[in-house]
């Protein structure tokens, strides 16, 4: 079971807190129906997706770097935010830490140009933060050679009136006990809840748990070693605890890291997208393991493990190396490439009208409206304190709406057609072995995947106006007894040959496109 957290969210305008209750009831269904594991809920109540001024999201954006949890699920995309570039933004930190982002009501969230275009803006930030990284690397550099504190002062030590690394005598201790304890051979869990028992928290301020338990036993600073890049200075920082200890703890992590445990935390990269081509179920991950020990994982249909589909279940290995070659074979081809970037331009300037401008306007309107009749009931006579109030909080808004419109006009940059081929080419130099990209396409273009037990598998595309979720009567409706042949040849599965026919890439708009292979 892939961790997963539920970020909901409500604004203060026409809904109510017992929507925050469908949206976690939605994401649960959504949640079991795919193989995730919800772990945890971030709720931010009346508060609008276009600011990011949104506690727990904030804290859900923090959490992400801690490796606790693999997925979120938002009920529909607006949610995560109402802005295109500012989720752009804002999913580039949850999706670099290895996050993945679902939502619960829209399989083809927000139209499909849009999905691409969202990518490509990811891709940006990318760019752009990584530009800024090396220039800060600099800055960064030439502190490391003075051994100052950079970033995270960890749990025990303290920043010196100097800027280096100094004991900090009110937590050190608890560093100290936590090596101790783990060298007796107490648990991982037993030490974090005997920790977050008595009170001590992390230098986050945080409950301890495994992960942050990890990332204490395996810092070098606590023996006295200050690293940063190539910069590697023995006693360099004074040190907590003695080496002997450090490393038989080091000993002990990569025995229990070996165990069988771990061996299962296995990254399912269709988890949402994989169906079964029967009945129409999600086929979620699933593993065995055989009698030599050796750990095997599997695609498994839902109804399947209820007993109402006879669907065999498909390795894990075949079945997404063979996605993954399409959606690459997908990229390579330039006029695919130039179609996408003409509907993304297309796309931008569609979406400009309804974009966070146009939910300024009308909340100035209502601004407006509200304001006019606060001035008509005074001149009636109504002149009371809470109405004169009232009417200072209208002006201070009003003030605040004609700030945001003159903010989001010069905000929301758009790309245009140069930038977009730029980087859909860029992705054909990706690495098919890094999981992160490999996440990365089957996000951006793949929608969802029918496979059946008669040779026969179909890919559904992002490149539909249509804006509902594919359904597997839509699937059937469209590729009928699967005679159209297939857009690409791909690789067989064992005992089956190639496909002879390819079909063009005009129809790719018109209709909820399908790849039928013929396996």
């Amino acid at each position: 079971m892939i961790p997963a957290v539920i970020y909901a969210r409500y604004s203060s305008s026409g809904q109510r807190e017992e929507s925050i209750e469908g949206q976690i009831r939605e994401c649960r269904e959504f949640a079991e129906k795919n193989g995730l594991n919800i772990i945890g809920e971030y709720v931010d109540k009346a508060l609008t997706g276009r600011t990011d001024k949104r506690p727990d999201f904030q804290r859900m954006l923090r959490d992400s770097e801690r490796g606790v949890f693999k997925a979120v699920i938002c009920w529909k995309m607006d949610r995560f935010a109402r802005n295109r570039y500012d989720s752009a933004l804002y999913k580039y930190k949850p999706k670099k830490n290895g996050v993945r982002i679902f939502y619960a009501k829209e399989s083809i969230p927000d139209g499909p140009e849009g999905i691409i275009l969202e990518s490509v803006m990811e891709g940006y930030a990318e760019y752009y933060s990584e530009n800024l990284r090396q220039n800060v690397k600099r800055g960064f550099y030439d502190s490391a050679l003075e051994l100052k504190v950079l970033g995270h002062v960890p749990i025990g030590y303290k920043k010196a009136p100097d800027g280096r690394f100094a004991v900090d005598p009110d937590t050190a201790h608890i560093v100290k006990r936590i090596f101790e304890e783990y060298a007796a051979g107490i648990s991982a869990k037993e030490i974090c809840q005997s920790l977050n028992k008595e009170g001590y928290r992390t230098s986050q301020k945080a409950l301890f748990n495994k992960n942050s338990l990890r990332r204490i036993l395996e810092n070098k600073k606590y023996i006295g070693i200050y690293e940063y890049e190539d910069i590697h200075v023995e006693n360099g920082i004074p040190a907590i605890i003695d080496k002997e200890l450090f490393d038989k703890c080091q000993t002990m992590l990569e025995r229990h890291h070996k165990s069988p445990a771990a061996q299962r935390d296995t990254t399912f990269l269709l988890t949402a997208k994989l169906f079964c081509g029967h009945c129409g179920e999600a086929m979620t991950g699933d593993s065995g393991t055989s009698h030599t020990g050796k750990v095997h994982t599997y695609y498994t249909c839902n109804g399947r493990k209820q007993h109402t589909c006879d669907k065999k279940r498909v390795r894990k290995e075949w079945i997404e190396d063979l996605i993954i070659e399409q959606l690459i074979k997908l990229i390579h081809s330039d006029e695919f490439i130039d179609t996408v970037a003409d509907r993304c331009v297309e796309y931008q300037a569609r979406e400009k009208d309804n974009s966070a401008l146009q939910a300024l306007e009308n909340r100035q309107k209502e601004n407006e409206k509200a304001i006019a009749n606060l001035i008509k009931a005074i001149e009636n006579g109504i002149d009371s304190p809470s109405v004169k109030s009232r009417l200072v909080a209208l002006e201070a808004e009003k003030a605040q709406i004609e700030k945001g419109m003159a903010q989001q006009l010069i905000r929301e940059p758009a790309l245009d057609r140069e930038q977009i081929v730029f980087f859909l080419k860029a992705l054909r130099d990706g690495d098919v072995n890094d999981d992160m990209y490999k996440a990365f396409l089957v996000d951006t273009f793949l929608n969802a995947v029918y496979l059946y037990d008669d040779n026969k598998l179909v890919l559904v595309l992002n490149y539909t106006k249509n804006k509902s979720k594919v359904t597997l009567e839509l699937i059937e409706k469209e590729i009928g007894d699967g005679g159209g042949g297939s857009l690409f040849a791909p690789l067989s599965s064992p005992g089956h040959e190639r496909p002879r026919s390819c079909r063009g890439l005009s129809a790719f708009f018109e209709r909820a496109t399908s790849i039928y292979i013929k396996l």
